[in-house]
């Protein structure tokens, strides 16, 4: 493989190679380094923290899972019958999806998918994320509707982070010049492959929900996780 900036889908593939612990690097404007161990994009539904568990069960119809990863998620709800189309930008990590027997892969960035519908768009481990900030929020809400059949729902995990910023005596400092404080820049590296910097939001619920309403989705919290982190629901309401 010719591509350099791949480091998921190389890892990935090092791990269905027989690869001991690879874990790929991780470095952000916001925290120190940290590392993703790769078997952990492996998990089976029974490994699965409970949000996860839930947010698959509550697939309906036809599903695309968008980012979809080493494909676990994509696997549990072909396993539980249902009709998914695994979805990812990394040649690798459609390959990886591919050896394991994920049926429909398609290799493409969401926002140019273009002439496809299905009932429910799967977004887990901050799947929603992709959309790097505020205004690619507004970008991916108004992008959705062409994606959905109608009464379709788009089922997305994130996180609240304002804890991130708190100081020891419990005070939160933030920069109210540097915008909204769910905004992160990320890097990724493995071995010779290096993502380079992208945008990666977090959202709290509350706001999320001011631009659900304000795009004509319902919103809907259907789990809490034990960091911060939700599932939420968001259906869109038909027009007249």
């Amino acid at each position: 493989m010719m591509e350099k900036n791949d480091p998921i889908g190389i890892a990935v593939l090092d791990y269905l190679q027989g690869a001991e612990d690879p874990r790929i690097v991780v470095e952000s404007d916001l925290t120190e380094d940290d590392e993703m161990q790769v078997y952990y994009l492996f998990r089976k539904f029974k490994d699965m923290p409970e949000l996860e568990r839930i947010a698959l069960e509550a697939c309906q119809g036809t599903t695309l899972d968008v980012g979809a990863g080493a494909g676990c998620h994509s696997l549990a709800l072909q396993g539980m019958g249902k009709e998914v189309t695994a979805l990812d930008v990394s040649a690798g990590a459609i390959e990886a999806m591919q050896r394991q027997g994920v049926k429909r892969v398609l290799r493409q960035d969401v926002f140019e998918l273009r002439n496809q519908q299905y009932d429910t768009l799967l977004m887990l481990m901050n799947g929603i994320g992709i959309a790097g900030n505020l205004q690619g929020l507004e970008r991916f809400l108004r992008h959705a509707k062409s994606l959905l059949k109608p009464g379709g729902e788009i089922l997305l995990e994130s996180s609240d982070i304002l804890y991130m910023y708190e100081e020891e005596d419990g005070s939160v400092l933030l920069d109210l010049n540097a915008g909204y404080y769910g905004e992160v820049r990320y890097n990724m590296k493995y071995k010779d492959q290096e993502s380079g910097w992208f945008n990666w939001l977090f959202i709290d619920a509350a706001i999320l929900e001011d631009y659900a309403v304000k795009h004509g989705y319902a919103f809907e919290v259907l789990q809490e996780g034990d960091a911060g982190n939700y599932l939420a629901k968001l259906t869109l309401l038909k027009t007249e």
